[in-house]
């Protein structure tokens, strides 16, 4: 959800980045997404063939190297292999021993010419629990906070960047449903929470209190999860929950964003996904809703979906979204509370 993004791109105390992880998960030479797999063009015309895992995360080092802290936004399926293959740190993310995390492991997992498969899995191994191509050591250097929102809007939401006309835009000529991402984001989640990288308590529960920030990172972040729902019904209070939570003081100023300066900014940080986040950039400022999303019955979606996008895509989508709801509404137990 980037109006959420778009709320901190407000602060100027904060080097706020947008989805870096996608460079290398779709194009890099630790790529581990097919959607490109055939059309080396495509991945070259973007600019970011050459992106790793490490070089990303260099990025993220130099942007908070000026004494600003550094806010990502991100999905958790970028760190997270595909179809529940096993997970293995990415070569470039290794430590520096021979065969291992040098140039010749990178190249060697540039894939095949002929484009038959991503490179993944790579020649490494993986670490004991951790779902993720990134080294432990590496993930306790972030402090882990997490959006959620129903599968009912995400899928065709997403869907609707796959088609015609905004395939065109995004690049994205294909719906995989699994870049859905909630089996990911929950394996992770869990991962998090049984191994300490986030607490046991929840934010805006009782006895919620936010814990202490020292250079930036808290230890131990209360666990931080946001439905997109709520925060769009009272825009204010999620966010102040969601700032003491993290260590941030609340500006009013992080709801209205109308101005040349901050849309600029916005513009600029979106430009990499062109066609996914337009109504995001058109916005101007985020207003509690008029009234809160009516309920539908299943009935009611799939005949929205079906006059939308016709009868086929709309059972596609609907097989999307059952299989993601279980996950979407384990992660909602832990929501925040304003």
């Amino acid at each position: 959800m980037l109006t959420k993004h778009k709320v901190f791109m407000t602060r100027k105390d904060l080097a706020c980045v947008h989805e870096p992880f996608g460079d290398a998960f779709y194009y890099g030479p630790e790529r581990m997404s097919v959607r490109y797999e055939n059309d080396g063009e495509a991945r070259k015309a973007t600019g970011f063939t050459d992106s790793t895992y490490k070089t990303i995360f260099d990025r993220l080092e130099r942007e908070g190297s000026e004494g600003k802290r550094v806010f990502i936004k991100d999905i958790t399926y970028y760190l997270v292999p595909p179809e529940q293959q096993p997970a293995r740190i990415a070569p470039s993310l290794m430590p520096k021993r021979r065969g291992i995390g040098t140039n010749g492991v990178t190249n060697g997992v540039n894939g095949h010419a002929n484009g038959e498969k991503a490179p993944f899995p790579y020649p490494t191994d993986g670490e004991p629990g951790n779902p993720t191509i990134v080294p432990r050591a590496l993930l306790e250097q972030f402090h882990f906070t997490f959006l959620i929102r129903d599968p009912h809007s995400s899928i065709p939401s997403y869907y609707r960047c796959c088609i015609p006309p905004l395939d065109k835009m995004t690049g994205f000529y294909d719906f995989y449903p699994n870049e859905a991402g909630y089996d990911e984001l929950r394996r992770f989640f869990d991962y998090a929470k049984d191994s300490g990288l986030v607490g046991s308590k929840l934010t805006g529960h009782a006895n919620g209190v936010a814990n202490g920030v020292a250079n930036g990172h808290a230890d131990k972040p209360e666990i931080c999860m946001i439905d997109a729902d709520d925060l769009l019904d009272d825009p204010e209070g999620i966010l102040r929950a969601y700032c003491n939570s993290v260590g941030l003081k609340f500006d009013l100023g992080m709801l209205n964003w109308d101005n040349e300066e901050d849309q600029e900014r916005a513009k600029a940080a979106f430009e990499k996904w062109k066609g996914f986040h337009e109504d995001a950039i058109d916005s101007k400022d985020l207003k509690p809703r008029a009234h809160k999303k009516a309920k539908k019955t299943e009935a009611q979606w799939d005949a929205e979906w079906k006059e939308k996008y016709g009868e086929e895509a709309a059972k596609v989508i609907r097989d999307t979204v059952d299989e993601n709801m279980a996950d979407y509404l384990y992660l909602k137990q832990f929501v925040l509370k304003a």
